[in-house]
């Protein structure tokens, strides 16, 4: 089973300190519209997001801070039946 993220293209918006933001991200040529940022957490080198797209899809978004690249490390169905992931 191949367990490495998927690497994925980004569109942000900066907040009102200048964090970025995710709001869509692309895998190959389809496109997920972000509908909330659930949850964010840092770490030394990554920044997590923890999003919900249009469809309640959930997805863990980690960006490598020195390599400046964006990757997909988890993906939840919205049409499981269970509760969202916890963030805690």
């Amino acid at each position: 089973m191949n367990t490495a993220p998927l690497t994925i293209r980004v569109e942000c918006d900066a907040d009102y300190q200048g964090e970025q933001t995710p709001r869509r991200f692309f895998m190959a040529d389809k496109a997920v519209e972000i509908e909330e940022v659930i949850d964010r957490w840092l770490a030394p080198e990554y920044r997590y997001f923890k999003v919900c797209a249009g469809d309640n899809d959930i997805y863990i978004l980690r960006h490598d801070l020195l390599a400046q690249r964006w990757e997909l490390t988890m993906f939840q169905s919205g049409k499981y039946d269970g509760s969202r992931l916890s963030s805690s």
